[in-house]
């Protein structure tokens, strides 16, 4: 079964279903699996296989809760074959629970209340619809003052309770509600007090249908009612679900199918309880459900943009080969300032105090002049926080008829960092400013080995991330910097811990093993010497050993992604061909044109690997960021007075949002392409066109100067 849908919802051949699930139970991580068992899975990528793997774990969940739902009502007694073919056909979590409700012990409801009393008979006989004598007649037998039904009045509506619950556990209503509420209804929004202004003015008296509302409305809705602005319900016309229920549960007594007769003795009771039955317990669960859903699909489309966001941010193109100042703006503390040489080494850390109230504007540039002069800098990254625009004019001035560059960093995460017991262990005799500035001029130099010291969340490449389960965010955005680390890969001699603990197979024991390791025995010579830290078996060094690579080492190979389990494949080769290990990645090393099969069935490994061997053995170590646009370094400060309509300017795409892409073009403030905007063609969404770090040209279609809002277009 699980085989069987997975194979059909991605989408797969039922070998590769099979080939995967072993490969995951055997405990081999999605980024192995990925780069080095291409033949076993058919060259399956990190996302199909992240998806799979998702899955894999629901439907077994899924699996598992079959088992016992049918263990447990085969307990009660009521287990029919056609009531356990539906629990094992059931493809959701939901359909399996409308399965189960019936049969669940249920808290004190008014139907259960009503079967204490003696009154499920009474029920039962209305049900049948087949009296011919006033009910109220027959309810008398059902008075029992001792369980508080005085009246016959009283039996009838404790019968009425039982039946509205009996309708509302039908699996098979519950489910043609859901759907007929869903393709049919609308959410409907309104303002609690019209005198208070706020961003969600635009929910204030608003409706729109269920099945067409994009994903990021349900969530700013759901922001919105969570503040208090607005409350939010789903309507949907009602009398069409009635007369079905009507239908559904009145027996015709008529002989003829074309005439409707029903009993008149039983079916004003039926129609209240359905009356009842919908309005108190269907249409409440339904609409809670449809939320839910809206809410998760809603999310899971938010998470995916934040978690390719992320992905484009790690993997932009380092800074390499540059002396960089960080400069950490502020007003009434100072900017804090630190040197970093070409390794990331901090040289110097200093404070002044350039901006308001101190204004000392005259001493900072002298200190920012002689740390120049001194380091040698090349690049001054500011980070965009508070008094960032102020800072950008001194640093303008400053670095006049000199070499120097600047650039605005996003440092969104930087104070998350600083405060870190990270940063604490990484420089204990550091300020927090002075670590923030050390984290601004790093995440230039190398964004990745910087960023993954943060938690993802806090990086400032999403929407509504505070609004969405946590706990799947977090899943996400985990899965897809340890898909970047691993893509990148690591230098075992010089990685952090933070970097280390992304690597496949590794986690934070194994990971400060290596760090401790390294630190009492020097470099790693080799990566067989991984095998000596501690608690780092055989297979963990399977799961890692491609990833982690060793600058100028004792064998070549161990400088590239060729997994070392391939060594031997990759020596018989270059032999074969007439070259060496030292012949790698030089200009004489001729491996086009070669044939693959031949050389596959030779040597026992499969077409992708000796793929992947040769493309690296033509560039080992090779660093796939290198081929990501280079930050966009500036000279001159431009304002948003500066800007006009139909200004054609160059910027950096810093975050992508259901809506659009907002780009730094050189002010305080970001610019908006709406999604409209950024091509002459239908966009479905903005990520279909642009990605962050992608330098675009764009045109100034619109400023507000008052509101601080510019809007771009790519439309040149």
């Amino acid at each position: 079964m699980i085989t069987k849908t997975l194979q059909k919802e991605l989408n797969l051949q039922s070998w590769q279903v099979k080939k995967v699930i072993k490969l995951i139970d055997d405990g081999n991580t999605i980024p192995f699996i990925a780069r080095y068992r291409k033949d076993v899975t058919g060259s399956l990528n990190d996302e199909i296989l992240r998806k799979f793997d998702e899955r894999l774990a629901y439907l077994r969940n899924l699996e598992e809760k079959k088992s016992k739902i049918i263990e447990r009502i085969d307990s009660l007694g009521k287990l029919t074959n056609e009531l356990e073919k539906s629990i094992l056909n059931a493809e959701t979590l939901v359909e399996l629970e409308d399965l189960y409700r019936p049969y669940k012990s249920k808290k004190h409801t008014r139907a259960s209340i009503a079967k204490e009393k003696g009154l499920k008979p009474l029920a039962d006989i209305i049900l049948e619809q087949n009296v011919d004598k006033p009910i109220i007649k027959i309810a008398k037998d059902y008075i029992n003052p001792k369980h508080d039904v005085n009246t016959p009045e009283d039996a009838i509506q404790g019968a009425k309770d039982i039946i509205a619950e009996i309708i509302s556990d039908n699996s098979v209503f519950r489910k043609k509600i859901r759907k007929n509420t869903f393709y049919s209804g609308k959410i409907e929004t309104k303002v609690k007090n019209k005198d208070i202004s706020s961003e969600y003015e635009i929910y204030y008296e608003y409706d729109e249908d269920l099945r067409k509302i994009p994903p990021h409305r349900i969530l700013a809705i759901n922001r919105a009612e969570k503040e208090g602005v607005i409350r939010a319900k789903i309507v949907v016309e009602t009398e069409e679900i009635l007369i079905y229920l009507r239908r559904h549960t009145l027996k015709n007594r008529s002989k003829n199918p074309k005439k409707i007769k029903y009993n008149p003795h039983t079916t004003p009771i039926i129609k209240d309880a359905i009356n009842d039955s919908y309005k108190r317990l269907i249409a409440p669960a339904i609409e809670r459900e449809i939320r839910t859903f809206l809410t998760k699909k809603a999310e899971e489309k938010s998470i995916k943009v934040f978690a390719q966001n992320l992905n484009q941010l790690l993997m932009e193109s380092p800074l390499t080969d540059k002396t960089i100042l960080g400069w950490d703006p502020a007003f009434k503390t100072g900017c804090k300032l630190a040197v970093i040489d070409k390794t990331g080494k901090v040289l110097e850390t200093a404070l002044i105090y350039p901006t308001e109230p101190q204004n000392k504007i005259k001493e900072s540039k002298k200190a920012v002049h002689e740390l120049i002069k001194k380091y040698g800098i090349n690049v001054i990254a500011i980070g965009n926080g508070t008094a960032s625009r102020e800072s950008e004019e001194i640093v303008a001035d400053i670095i006049k008829n000199t070499s120097v560059e600047y650039i605005i960093v996003n440092e969104a995460g930087a104070s998350v960092y600083s405060a870190s017991k990270l940063a604490d262990e990484e420089f204990p005799d550091f300020s927090e400013g002075e670590r923030s500035a050390v984290s601004i001029a790093r995440r230039l130099q190398d964004p990745l080995a910087e960023l993954v010291k943060i938690d993802p969340k806090s990086i400032g490449v999403g929407q509504y991330q505070h609004d969405m389960n946590q706990k799947q965010l977090t899943e996400s955005l985990s899965g897809v910097v340890e898909k970047v680390v691993n893509e990148v890969g690591v230098d075992l001699n010089t990685a952090s811990y933070s970097l280390l603990s992304y690597i496949s197979g590794l986690n934070k024991t194994t990971s400060k093993n290596i760090i401790e390791y390294r630190n009492e025995n020097g470099s790693f010579k080799n990566r067989k010497e991984l095998l000596n830290v501690k608690k780092l078996g055989k297979k963990t060094y399977e799961q890692c050993a491609g990833f982690v690579k060793i600058n100028n080492p004792d064998f070549p190979l161990d400088n590239t992604t060729i997994h070392p389990e391939s060594y031997d494949a990759t020596l018989k080769l270059l032999k074969s061909l007439g070259y060496s290990v030292e012949d790698i990645g030089k200009d004489n090393l001729k491996l086009d044109n070669l044939n693959l099969d031949e050389i596959s069935n030779s040597y026992d490994i499969g077409i992708e690997t000796l793929k992947d061997i040769i493309h690296e053995l033509k560039k080992p170590g090779r660093d796939p960021r290198d081929d990501m646009p280079k930050p966009k370094l500036r000279k001159n400060v431009l304002s948003i007075e500066d800007l006009e309509e139909g200004m054609i300017l160059e910027g950096t795409v810093r975050n992508i949002v259901d809506f659009g892409a907002f780009v730094d073009i050189g002010v305080h403030q970001d610019g908006l392409i709406h999604k409209s905007q950024l091509a002459n063609k239908f966009v479905k969404h903005p990520l279909d066109i642009v990605s962050v770090g992608e330098i675009v040209n764009v045109k100034v279609l619109d400023v507000d100067i008052s509101r601080k809002r510019i809007q771009l277009s790519m439309k040149i």
